[in-house]
């Protein structure tokens, strides 16, 4: 094994700086039922996230929708649902449904409000152009689940 990808190497200023990649991070490794990513590093986690243009460009959309890139797009919003849940104290659930030509929708909710959604193109093909990307998308999206939920908190609670 590496040292890049070993528990004891530096997480990078980017992880260390971000509660929602840290958030993806812990999600990631809460479904890990078999312990295959107890020794990887934060930023080897994270790496599927980073996805070039040139890199979605070579990914064919033909076919099903990988698992792991399924996972991966629950991972994502799971880590917003738990940073609002923080934030907030409201429970919060995510549904993703996903056709195999890779077109769908996202939905985190709380009660019976609605704190984001999302509609999803080309889904093989989630990704970011760098972990900033991923962390200032996720931070967007949960300050909106967030205003959301002050704004109107009995629906929340329903």
């Amino acid at each position: 094994m590496s040292i890049d990808n070993s528990v004891n190497g530096t997480a990078s200023t980017t992880v260390s700086n971000s509660p929602f990649l840290k958030a993806i991070v812990q999600q990631i490794r809460g479904q890990d039922t078999y312990g295959t990513y107890r020794k990887w590093s934060d930023d080897l986690i994270l790496k599927p996230y980073v996805v070039t243009k040139q890199k979605k460009r070579e990914i064919p959309i033909d076919g099903e929708v990988d698992p792991l890139t399924k996972s991966r797009i629950m991972a994502f919003y799971r880590a917003i649902a738990a940073c609002i849940e923080k934030e907030t104290g409201l429970i919060s659930q995510v549904v993703v449904d996903i056709n195999h030509e890779g077109f769908g929708w996202v939905l985190v909710f709380s009660g019976r409000l609605l704190l984001v959604t999302r509609t999803l193109r080309d889904a093989h093909r989630f990704g970011f152009d760098s972990l900033e990307k991923v962390a200032e998308e996720g931070a967007k999206l949960i300050d909106k689940g967030v205003d959301l939920v002050k704004r109107f908190p009995e629906v929340g609670k329903l």
